[in-house]
């Protein structure tokens, strides 16, 4: 495996970005890589990145500029943009005398290695992909309490309860996303390869608390879900009592039509 361009240097930043929904990698093909799975290629002056095809990137060691000429070189490929990113920075230094470890919000690595650097990437990447939805799974709860209260209302509105299930289906397609594609909780294909850095990728999982918002996030999910599932229902149940009405009323309406053709004919 190559060499990182961070030989010569004891401090490396890192920012990962959530860039949109995905990223077309096939599309990539003009870069010099350094690593696949996660892929990671050569940037800027002495720079790196990681790409992940869930849309998320993580950048190594850029400037502001090499960073925005990175990033419009990128946008073509990245399909649904957010407007405003999810981002995180980290802070990396080398320390070959301690063990490798998060300390003050920093991470103290061995050498910046590229299945270091790949493992970093993993952790950060996912990290900004559980800030992203944990905050649109606010917005949601925020919407559900009122509604829920709504439901013992008569006068509740019809269009109020088909908006809120609109943005409950979007919301559920965030379980497929985080299981399905971003693989949460599953470690990283470079472990494979290098088992001893065991250790350090659960360090970083720990930091970043991956698995308890990952099980957050999931409990929300289901509580949305049921409560999707009731307000359908209720829906239902409504519109079947409406039809049942209607049945009832002209049952009537026929039979003072016949007392009427009766009544007539006397």
């Amino acid at each position: 495996m190559q060499k990182t361009p961070f030989n010569h240097t004891d401090t490396l930043k890192a920012q990962a970005l959530f860039l949109g929904q995905e990223i077309n990698l096939q599309a990539w093909e003009n870069c010099h890589r350094l690593a696949t799975l996660p892929l990671m290629v050569t940037t800027g002056e002495h720079g790196c990145a990681v790409l992940l095809g869930y849309g998320a990137v993580v950048l190594f060691g850029l400037d502001s500029v090499e960073k925005v000429a990175f990033l419009s070189q990128l946008s073509p490929i990245v399909s649904s943009s957010f407007a405003d990113p999810e981002t995180e920075e980290v802070e990396m230094h080398i320390s070959r005398t301690e063990g490798e470890r998060v300390k003050d919000g920093k991470i103290f690595l061995q050498e910046f290695s590229i299945e270091r650097l790949q493992i970093v990437a993993d952790l950060l990447a996912k990290s900004v992909v559980l800030s992203h939805y944990e905050t649109s799974l606010a917005t949601v709860f925020d919407q559900i309490e009122p509604f829920a209260a709504s439901l013992q209302r008569e006068n509740r509105s019809r269009r109020q309860s088909r908006e809120l299930l609109r943005q409950l289906g979007t919301t559920l397609l965030v379980q497929h996303k985080i299981v399905g594609r971003v693989e949460i909780i599953d470690k990283p294909e470079v472990l494979w390869e290098s088992p001893q850095l065991e250790h350090l990728y659960q360090r970083l999982e720990d930091e970043y608390e991956i698995r308890e918002r990952h099980h957050a996030l999931e409990r929300k999910l289901e509580l949305i879900s049921q409560t999707a599932q009731t307000v359908l229902e209720f829906m239902q149940h409504s519109s079947s009592l409406r039809v049942e009405w209607y049945v009832v009323i002209l049952i009537v309406v026929e039979i003072l039509l016949s007392l009427y053709d009766i009544f007539l004919q006397a």
